[in-house]
């Protein structure tokens, strides 16, 4: 009698136990498909870059691929498979794929017919172009590891084909971008004996020069040629930028800087970039540009003014100023944590949609905190109309709001390089009438 009891209040708490857990996966099931449906509203759920490709057939609900993202929210169980709920939030750390019990994620960008935003590759990550070839987040891959990944490998498909040495002042390569991808080129450039020179409108770093001063990036081991490993799991904006400074002092690479790419065509055996006002020659290019292009303004009233900016490079230089922050995305909401951090400064956000879902999920954390303080005020479904010398008029679902201003910074993305590399005659995927040359596709860098 005694050990049916024991077996009955054993079993009594083993099914409160199972009760307790089964309300809470019933409760987060209902959650992940009410933030899923959520994104498909938003359009949060499309990725931009490389993403996690789930085989539903394999995926056994388990939860790991969750756990393991460091960016919060870009995945969630749905009917009982692990599926994107914030595409756009993923930045391909790979952690999901790593941590799959049954291998049922795959990191990529998928196949680039299906997208118009990405280039057609070839062996090496040519183009459709000869001669021509792309390297980092133009490719569809972000994280730096991958730029300096991507950067190797495309000059060693170069320097498979032979070199020449700088001749007549045709170089081996011309490199157009000085971030990551272009000075990883560079540096395998030097490694292969290769002439190049690295061309870049702003100066060595690339999009980490538009990172807030002390941002911390999160990275993995990689290996830059002849300079070594980076193996520290964070790297603040000033590091990285040292040790790119460093890369370029040490193997003597010659970087022209004021020079925006505006041309580009084969003439005979050799091809020629127009950038700067000059004409650099080379036998092979590689376009390291990024993705995110020239500053897009708003196209108001008064954004010429000299208020205006389109990046923060020194936070802690604002003291007591009346400011307004314009975006939606990870560099808008860092510019604003950043200027409120002191809690001198009067902080405004302004963002053109009902809720702000674009950004990583630490810097959403801050923001809902610095909401809650009061230390940054988000105005949602606002635009701005126009920007007065001691003003800024923003147009509300209320009506025309005006707020004392000294400074406005503009985050609003960048007028991407497509058009200007179809000019050239690179092809890209869905749309593209040169797209039926065949499917390509960048090489996957885990």
């Amino acid at each position: 009698m005694e050990s049916a009891l024991t077996w009955l209040a054993a079993g009594g708490i083993a099914f409160a136990m199972f009760a307790v857990y089964f309300a809470r996966f019933r409760t987060k099931v209902k959650e992940d498909a009410e933030r899923k449906a959520e994104a498909v509203h938003l359009g949060s759920d499309r990725p931009v870059a490389q993403y996690p490709q789930i085989d539903e057939l394999q995926c056994i609900g388990c939860g790991a691929c969750i756990d393991a993202c460091p960016e919060g929210d870009v995945l969630g169980i749905v009917s009982g498979r692990a599926t994107i709920i914030n595409g756009l939030r993923c930045i391909g750390h790979g952690r999901c794929a790593e941590a799959c019990p049954v291998g049922a994620i795959r990191v990529g960008i998928g196949s680039t017919l299906e997208r118009d935003d990405l280039p057609l590759l070839g062996k090496g990550n040519e183009t459709t172009v000869p001669g021509v070839f792309i390297a980092g987040e133009l490719s569809g891959f972000a994280l730096i590891r991958n730029a300096v990944a991507q950067g190797k490998m495309v000059i060693d498909e170069i320097a498979s084909r032979g070199c020449a040495g700088e001749r007549g002042g045709i170089h081996d390569v011309v490199i157009i971008g000085a971030g990551p991808a272009g000075l990883s080129a560079a540096a395998a450039a030097v490694e292969r004996k290769l002439s190049c020179i690295v061309l870049d409108q702003q100066g060595p770093g690339g999009t980490i020069l538009q990172y807030p001063r002390k941002k911390l990036v999160l990275t993995r081991p990689m290996k830059i040629p002849l300079y070594g490993t980076l193996d520290k799991s964070e790297y603040s904006k000033e590091e990285l930028l040292e040790v790119w400074e460093e890369v370029i002092d040490r193997l003597g690479i010659e970087v022209r800087t004021g020079c925006r790419l505006t041309g580009l065509e084969r003439k005979n055996d050799r091809l020629e970039a127009t950038a700067g006002g000059g004409i650099f020659r080379g036998r092979h290019v590689v376009l390291a540009l990024g993705r995110r292009g020239t500053p897009r303004r708003l196209g108001v009233e008064g954004e010429d003014r000299s208020k205006v900016m389109y990046k923060l490079l020194d936070a802690e230089s604002y003291d007591s100023c009346r400011i307004l922050v314009v975006g939606g995305g990870d560099s808008a909401v860092e510019a604003a944590a950043g200027l409120a951090r002191k809690g001198v400064n009067t902080v405004h956000l302004s963002y053109r949609k009902e809720k702000i879902f674009r950004v990583k999920k630490k810097n959403a954390e801050a923001l809902a905190r610095l909401e809650r303080s009061g230390a940054v005020d988000v105005l949602y479904r606002s635009n701005v109309e126009s920007i007065g010398e001691k003003t800024v008029t923003l147009r509300t679902p209320d009506g025309l709001v005006e707020l004392e201003n000294d400074y406005v910074f503009i985050f609003a993305g960048g007028t991407p390089p497509f058009a200007l590399l179809k000019g050239f005659g690179i092809s890209f995927g869905e749309g593209d009438a040169g797209s039926a040359a065949g499917p390509r596709r960048a090489g996957v860098v885990r």
